[in-house]
Parts: structure tokens; C-alpha cells; sequence
């Protein structure tokens, strides 16, 4: 049984050619800037099929389209509420 993301592989897409102008997040994992000074995390790529990942994914759709000055992928939240997501997503 599959699921389709509306949207992800153009954010995928702003994603690579953002992260081939950056410095190279590692074989896995992608580069998202994060907060009000936009602090860059890494964070693996089995996030994005993850419902609460997806959930911040169409945030950054909605608040910047899928081309962001930034040149990255861009998470419209706090860093506090990132990491609280993030540390859930590690648990499982």
C-alpha cells in the first residue's frame, strides 16, 4: 500500500539544487534552515514520509512556495518546536 505526497518532489527537487550550491549534507540526509535565524539542521530523509514531518513540509509550501531566497528548504517553525519533533521522530 502506497501514499502520494502532493508537492514533495518539487520540494525535493528545490531541496537537491539548493543543497548542490551548499555544503553537502551527507549520504541520507538533507540540509533545512530552521528558526527566526534560520539555523541549518541535518536531518535524514526517512523524516519526509514521516505525518508530522509532512505536516511542516506543507507549512514551508504555503508560507514560501517552493523557491525560497534562502536557497534551501526552509521550515516555518520555531527551533524549539523542530527539535521537539525531531526528538520524537528519533524515538521511534
Amino acid at each position: 500500500m502506497g501514499f502520494r505526497l502532493p508537492g514533495i518532489k518539487k520540494i525535493l527537487f528545490a531541496a537537491n539544487q539548493a543543497s548542490s550550491k551548499a555544503v553537502d549534507a551527507p549520504k541520507g540526509y538533507l540540509a533545512v534552515y530552521v528558526g527566526e535565524k534560520m539555523k541549518r539542521f541535518m536531518i535524514p530523509v526517512s523524516y519526509l514520509k514521516e505525518s508530522s514531518f509532512q505536516d511542516l513540509l506543507s507549512q514551508a509550501e504555503e508560507e514560501y512556495g517552493y523557491e525560497h531566497p534562502m536557497g534551501g528548504l526552509t521550515i516555518p517553525c520555531s527551533e524549539d518546536v523542530f527539535q521537539h519533533i525531531s526528538a520524537c521522530l528519533n524515538r521511534q
